[in-house]
């Protein structure tokens, strides 16, 4: 999970132990506030506990939310599998035959083949980013699933914070001046004013 400021310079937060005052406290502070990055950044410091009680309030109010929750991300599901397209692999692979056959026929014959070999080279590369992207559509489809299962599976709200759950759901939280973004791995964001 990330957590970034937004307004005044972007950088992400950093988890501090606190000691203002003689009162100790843990904190999320932005980087450049905390570092000499080079940005002079105003954004607000946030206390841990107020960033727990935004994520338990946001899981709260996405599982209260339920059906209507579900309708969205079964649209998202639909969307990430009709976005996978198998034939693009299938298409460079035979491609890809196609041109080793003529550089084997060329190269054979004495002839000049490096733009055929060129080609080639681009092929693969293009083939390997299309495994690369089905690979992150499996995930997200994948992520997709789990965040509709665990949805279905809640009968009752959250009341407390749960580590594991929120680095299972949440992407990352933005802070604003005064609001909360929590971003779901699945894509919805709910705000929370704090």
């Amino acid at each position: 999970m990330k957590i970034r400021g937004f307004k005044q310079c972007g950088e992400i937060y950093r988890r501090v132990h606190w000691n203002n005052r003689g009162k100790k406290s843990i904190v999320w502070r932005c980087v450049s506030r905390l570092e000499n990055t080079g940005l002079t950044c105003h954004s607000r410091t946030v206390l841990e506990d107020m960033i727990g009680l935004a994520t338990v309030e946001a899981i709260n109010k996405l599982i209260g939310q339920k059906d209507g929750f579900l309708t969205i991300l079964k649209e998202n599901i639909e969307i990430v599998i009709s976005e996978t397209d198998n034939n693009i692999v299938a298409e460079i692979d035979k491609k890809l035959e196609e041109l080793q056959k003529d550089l084997l026929r060329l190269a054979n014959s004495k002839e000049d083949y490096n733009d055929i070999a060129d080609e080639i080279y681009r092929l693969r590369e293009e083939r390997h980013k299309a495994l690369a992207e089905e690979a992150g559509k499996k995930g997200s489809k994948q992520r997709l699933e789990d965040m509709e299962k665990f949805i279905n599976e809640q009968s009752i709200l959250l009341e407390e914070y749960d580590e594991q759950l929120v680095r299972r759901l949440i992407e990352k939280i933005t802070v604003y001046d005064d609001k909360l973004t929590i971003e779901f791995k699945s894509g919805v964001e709910i705000d929370i004013e704090k």
